[in-house]
């Protein structure tokens, strides 16, 4: 057989380990947002309570 006769076929390794590293990134980043939205009521209450104790004490 004759080396150009042959098909050349592609190495498609570096694609998948591509598309699995974006694929990772995706789901980490949604669980990260989905964290911050589950949280915003305890920031929310700590803002108010930190507001409750920031009185001025007038003379």
């Amino acid at each position: 057989m004759n080396v150009e006769n042959q098909a050349v076929k592609k190495d498609y390794f570096w694609i998948y380990v591509a598309l699995a590293t974006i694929a990772l990134v995706g789901v980490i980043a949604m669980v990260k947002l989905s964290e911050n939205d589950k949280y915003d009521p305890i920031r929310q209450q700590l803002s108010e309570e930190a507001a409750q104790m920031n009185i001025r004490v007038l003379n």
